[in-house]
């Protein structure tokens, strides 16, 4: 690939990165819930979900998977209610204590979050479609394997990607510190949080190849 197409690909990829997605919502979700470190293992989770997709449009399995709308609903309604589930229990969390008081999230729990943010974003099927739509438009047949050149661009992208969701993550656990230690603090992190996984379940439950 010419460098100069390398160099196209980052400046877009980057400008849609600071855009705030479905991925980013998640991540500010989890970073205003349990603070600054479940983020940025939320950023690594969902990367490694992203790698995921890479992978898989790399060898043309998201292409069978858009090209089935059996495949692509049981996906799409997976991860929906994966969402919609980890919304419910953070709204009904029975915690009352000031955040402050909050114990720091142990390292087993931070596995979970990994797991847990890794696995939404492997289903989130609105990811495999944006990467066959944008891919492409960077990727010559005459440049060498389109496998590689889909690879290398999914890299980059991840790495961008990697850098703006941890900003994001940064960002919302910033806003979860200034409001530490307020009587009502812990139910409205809750809430906050509750609702975003909520709405981001709601749209993935929407999401269709047409419309995406």
């Amino acid at each position: 690939m010419e460098l100069s197409t390398i160099w196209l690909f980052a400046i877009a990829a980057a400008t849609l990165l600071i855009i705030p997605g479905p991925a980013v919502f998640y991540i500010m979700g989890r970073s205003i819930e349990q603070g600054k470190k479940a983020g940025l293992v939320s950023v690594l989770g969902v990367s490694l979900g992203g790698s995921v997709h890479v992978l898989a449009g790399a060898i043309g399995v998201s292409a069978v998977l858009m090209t089935s709308a059996t495949a692509f609903n049981i996906v799409k309604y997976l991860g929906a209610a994966y969402l919609i589930y980890l919304g419910c229990k953070t709204l009904f969390s029975t915690s009352d204590k000031p955040t402050s008081e909050i114990p720091k999230t142990p390292y087993k729990n931070l596995l979970k979050i990994f797991y847990q943010s890794a696995l939404v974003e492997v289903m989130n099927p609105k990811t495999a479609l944006f990467f066959l739509a944008f891919f492409p438009q960077f990727i010559s047949p005459s440049a060498g394997s389109v496998t590689v050149q889909f690879l290398l661009l999914g890299t980059i992208f991840i790495m961008l990607a990697l850098i703006s969701d941890g900003l994001y993550a940064v960002l919302a656990a910033t806003i979860r510190e200034r409001i530490l230690g307020s009587k009502v603090s812990s139910k409205l992190l809750n809430r906050v949080s509750g609702y975003l996984y909520i709405v981001l379940g709601v749209f993935s439950a929407l999401a269709s190849p047409s419309k995406t």
